[in-house]
């Protein structure tokens, strides 16, 4: 009985309302990046091709709803090699597990 006493329940009311932040943003970045795969005809990706891009998507759509304009040499650069690797796979020139790899950030 005192192994009990000791054993605490986490407060699920101050980790509800974080969880419930965390999923409201995901839905938003999932809506936003479903948007821009949609506007580039890419909508039929593999998700696993699409989890590596979406970031490069959500800066498409940003700069195409006018957030900011990019005329960095190294975006312009990662652009091109988001439509080259797609465009070279949805061609059946690649595989996925190739287009994949070379469209994966590497950290640092």
């Amino acid at each position: 009985m005192a192994m009990k006493a000791l054993i605490r329940k986490p407060n699920v009311q101050k980790i509800d309302p974080l969880l419930q932040k965390v999923l409201i943003e995901a839905e938003h970045d999932h809506r936003i990046s479903e948007q821009g795969f949609d506007a580039m005809g890419w909508s039929d990706l593999p998700e696993e091709l699409k989890i590596e891009i979406k970031d490069d998507i959500k800066s498409f759509m940003e700069e195409l709803n006018g957030s900011f304009s990019s005329c960095d040499p190294w975006v312009k650069k990662r652009r091109k090699s988001v439509y080259y690797w797609v465009n070279m796979y949805r061609d059946g020139n690649v595989s996925l597990g190739t287009a994949i790899n070379a469209l994966r950030i590497r950290p640092l």
